[in-house]
């Protein structure tokens, strides 16, 4: 493999790390979206419905909400970690051919 081959290799794999960094990004944003529609409606419960049981409906809706921002932040750092790892092998590839 010729030189400018492993730079095109090395660039590509580049690019698809910060594509899967972007993604991963955007994965918690989208938690954290849903997160906030949960606490929103939650907030909301008590005065929109004039019911007996919307104090345990609003409970139910903060629960979600907390559970989804919990679910969100660990999947992200968890994510982000094992993109860390994977950068390591990016520019090893003329040692591993040439070997």
């Amino acid at each position: 493999m010729d030189n400018a081959q492993n730079k095109d290799l090395i660039l590509r794999e580049k690019l698809a790390i910060q594509r899967t960094i972007l993604a991963n990004q955007s994965t918690f944003l989208s938690f954290l979206r849903t997160s906030m529609y949960f606490l929103v409606a939650g907030l909301s419960m008590k005065s929109l419905l004039k019911i007996e049981s919307a104090l345990s409906i609003q409970i139910l809706f903060f629960g979600c909400s907390f559970i989804l921002l919990t679910v969100g932040t660990i999947n992200y750092f968890r994510q982000s970690k094992k993109i860390k790892e994977s950068e390591i092998h990016i520019g090893n590839y003329k040692k591993e051919h040439l070997e």
